[in-house]
Formats: C-alpha cells, sequence, structure tokens
C-alpha cells in the first residue's frame, strides 16, 4: 500500500511539474508572438517621415509628431501630479497614522479603486473635469483623470517599499537624537527608494499604454502644441491615434507603427523599471 501510494506521489508531482512547465513555455511563447507580430507589422511601416511631421488632411499626409508630443506631455503632467500625492499619502499611512481602522479603510479604498475599469474613470472624468470643472476636452482632463487612477498603484507601492525597512533603523535614528520626519527623510526614504521608483516607473508605463480613459477627457486632436498651451487644448496621444487610424480611417499600416513604438516603449519602460530596482538594491548591500 506504501508503495502504490508512494507511485501514485510521484505520477502527482510530475504531473504537476510538467503543467507549471508548460504553463511557463505558454506564457513566455504568448508574448513572444504577440510581440514579434507587431513588430513584424509595424516597422516597415516608421519612417522619419511619420515620426517627424503632422498631419496633413489637404495633401494627405500622415505623421505622427502631435500624438508623440501629447504623450509626453500627459505622462509628465500626470507624474508631476500623482507622485507627491502617493508618495506623500503612503509616509503618512505608514510613519504618521495611528488609527488602524482608517489605515484599513484607505488601503481598501485604494484597492477598490485599483480594481475599477478606465472607461469609468473616463466617464467620470468627462462629466467632472471637463463638464462640471469646465476645462473642456483637453490633456490636463486627461492627466488629472489618470492620476485617479495611477494614484492607488503609487501609493500601495510606496507603502510597501516603506514596510521593507526594518524597525531598528528607525530606533537606532530615533536613539540618535533624530526628530520623526528627519528619520523619514534620511534613514526610511533612501532605504526604499528603489520599489518607490520602480513603482512611479510602472505608473509610466500604465499611463503610456492607456486609451479608454482618455478617448472621453484628452480628445482626438492631431496639432503640434507647446507644453503649457497644449495642456489646455484637446489632443490625441499614441493610443488614441492607434485606435482613430485603425477604427476610423482604416490606415492599418499606420495602426501597427504606433502599434509597434509602443511595444518598444513599453518593453523599454519595464526593462528600465528592473534595472532601476536592481540598481539601488546593490547600492543598498554595498
Amino acid at each position: 500500500m506504501e508503495r502504490q501510494m508512494s507511485a501514485k506521489r510521484r505520477v502527482y508531482i510530475w504531473l504537476m511539474r510538467a503543467l507549471m512547465g508548460f504553463s511557463a513555455v505558454f506564457t513566455c511563447m504568448l508574448v513572444a508572438v504577440i510581440t514579434l507580430y507587431v513588430l513584424f507589422r509595424g516597422l516597415p511601416d516608421i519612417t522619419w517621415e511619420l515620426l517627424s511631421t503632422a498631419p496633413s488632411y489637404l495633401g494627405g499626409g500622415i505623421g505622427i509628431l502631435p500624438d508623440i508630443l501629447n504623450t509626453v506631455y500627459i505622462i509628465i503632467a500626470a507624474l508631476c501630479i500623482v507622485i507627491p500625492i502617493g508618495a506623500g499619502a503612503a509616509v503618512y499611512l505608514t510613519e504618521y497614522a495611528a488609527n488602524k481602522k482608517l489605515v484599513s479603510v484607505i488601503e481598501y479604498a485604494a484597492e477598490t479603486l485599483s480594481g475599477i475599469p478606465s472607461i469609468i474613470y473616463g466617464l467620470v472624468g468627462m462629466l467632472f473635469f471637463c463638464t462640471f470643472l469646465n476645462m473642456q476636452t483637453s490633456l490636463l482632463a486627461g492627466a488629472l483623470t489618470l492620476v485617479v487612477m495611477n494614484l492607488p498603484t503609487v501609493m500601495r507601492t510606496t507603502q510597501e517599499s516603506l514596510k521593507t525597512v526594518p524597525q531598528s533603523y528607525r530606533e537606532g535614528a530615533f536613539g540618535l537624537g533624530a526628530g520623526k520626519w528627519r528619520v523619514i527623510r534620511t534613514v526610511v526614504l533612501p532605504g526604499c527608494i528603489d520599489g518607490v521608483i520602480t513603482g512611479c516607473i510602472l505608473s509610466a508605463g500604465r499611463i503610456l499604454g492607456e486609451s479608454a480613459a482618455l478617448l472621453f477627457t484628452a480628445g482626438f486632436a492631431h496639432v503640434i502644441n507647446e507644453f503649457f498651451s497644449g495642456l489646455f487644448s484637446s489632443g490625441a496621444t499614441l493610443t488614441v491615434a492607434l485606435y482613430f487610424y485603425a477604427r476610423e480611417r482604416g490606415e492599418f499600416g499606420v495602426a501597427f507603427a504606433i502599434a509597434a513604438i509602443l511595444m518598444a516603449l513599453t518593453l523599454l519602460v519595464n526593462l528600465l523599471a528592473a534595472m532601476v530596482g536592481r540598481y539601488y538594491k546593490r547600492r543598498r548591500s554595498i
């Protein structure tokens, strides 16, 4: 009976290992196939003229320079707002808040916000920022909507990073006579800066790939503007431009070119986040 059970156990372990191996290989193949297909279809259509010009409706020319600039503008604006608010909220909840019930409620609300579909954020952003606050359809309204979307990510990532700092570091700094804020600024934050920066970079990647919320708030304009004037005017980001060219105009070559650019930028953002995390971990271990 023991030998029979042992044989069954070995078969079970082998099947589980085979299933996990198949799942890992299938996931890697799926990512590789999608990435290679998009790059194969999109790279041949990426030209300097496409990247450096604006679309001309009279001449029929197609260019995505305004969309690239709008994407950069909206990433900068959203990160400049969400990072101080998210990091500040995380520091307060982790280091200052004494009411654990309030902290639990806020953390539950943040987790709930992170699970809401982005199309709902777009609808609420359109009603609140564009209509109620009279911002109209603009990049600023889109950036503020993305701030609300990414606030839970930045806050929770910073919170988890703050919790990785050993309590003995804080106690040692307090023992030397340092105040609360000085301990946070000189001991706690430097000890978890890798997680904070990684979370911010991943938030930039999410902003880069967002389209549903921006369809309602940022608009479809393909006009080159300066940073401050562009924030208060309508503008299409790369993801919105991809939808426009594929769905409205049937320009699938241009759509795949934009998709290839977005894919390359997403891979670059993820690689940058991993490199920054490894760099600060290495620096902290020295």
